[in-house]
């Protein structure tokens, strides 16, 4: 089975600040884990594209991505999009526009066939972005640009995103409220940034908060509780995944205690319904993760388990 990976070297460019934790290091963890497992043999490799206009224009506002385009800093500049630390600098804009063209690729290569499944290491994440807000490390909304393509551009009826991140994909859920093609269904340690997430609750806005200090035992009964029923009602063409790594147990910005276990078994448990609904196919974006190690191991079994046995 051909897995896709997506990167690209403009995403390691996107640096920030001294001590903040969403560094180009979180790249070369996944990709030397990737190569020190021979898993890296086993993929398909393909630099991400840039996302076109057009394509942002399905989820965000004209004039927000007019304002991110004009606040883009020059050589040594560095601007700040919302009141806690989503920053740019000289190259984030062309990050944030790869790391959205690379779903967007991985979409077409899993629809055309050639791919079953695609794997997106790519930043900065995603799945904060609102359609006319960024927060939370967040720019454009990745996963949701992707969705949005299939629907679109592949014509599909229904799409599943799914997001183990330990931080609520408010973006996602905020830009699929009102769409009822795609089913948005997530877990998060809550009360917790960004303080979301426990507002919405339809048929296919499934959210499911977690107390701090959440277990792998109590993760894998909320999802088989409310993520995989409903799942498997909705009957999804597409799985797409917005896969963070940040509910790990050597993680310092949460308090969930997930292992790597506790992602391959979520891991098998989607592609599962996509092979019964969707053909198998299955596209997954990087969001959160910052222990670097675990991050690294984290991303190697989630990989491992979309090539499956």
């Amino acid at each position: 089975m051909t897995i896709a990976f997506i990167t690209h070297y403009d995403c390691t460019l996107h640096r920030v600040a001294t001590h903040h934790p969403e560094v180009p290091e979180r790249l070369a963890a996944i990709d030397d884990r990737m190569l020190a497992s021979g898993l890296s043999m086993l993929l398909r490799h393909y630099d991400a594209p840039l996302v076109t206009r057009d394509q942002l224009l399905r989820v965000h506002a004209e004039d927000y991505i007019d304002w991110v385009e004009a606040s883009a800093p020059g050589a040594d500049g560095m601007v700040c999009l919302d009141d806690g630390d989503t920053v740019m600098t000289e190259h984030t804009l062309q990050a944030a526009r790869r790391a959205a063209g690379a779903v967007v690729l991985a979409v077409d290569l899993v629809m055309g066939g050639e791919a079953k499944s695609a794997f997106c290491s790519v930043r900065p994440p995603g799945h904060h972005a609102e359609r006319a807000r960024a927060m939370g490390f967040c720019i454009f909304n990745n996963i949701a640009v992707g969705a949005a393509h299939a629907l679109e551009r592949h014509g599909l009826e229904r799409v599943a995103v799914v997001d183990f991140d330990v931080h609520h994909g408010n973006g996602t859920e905020e830009i699929f409220r009102n769409e009822p093609r795609v089913i948005f269904c997530s877990t998060f340690q809550h009360p917790f940034y960004p303080f979301t997430g426990t507002e919405v609750d339809t048929d296919h806005i499934v959210g499911v908060p977690l107390a701090r200090g959440t277990t792998g035992t109590e993760f894998r009964e909320a999802v088989a509780e409310h993520w995989l029923p409903a799942l498997e009602a909705f009957r999804p063409q597409l799985m797409m995944i917005s896969a963070g790594f940040d509910a790990h147990r050597e993680e310092d910005m949460a308090d969930f205690m997930l292992i790597e276990d506790d992602y391959a078994w979520v891991t098998r448990k989607l592609r599962e319904i996509a092979l019964r609904h969707g053909e198998g196919r299955v596209v997954s974006c990087l969001e959160g993760g910052y222990a670097l190690s675990s991050l690294g191991r984290s991303a190697c079994v989630h990989v491992d388990a979309l090539i499956g046995p």
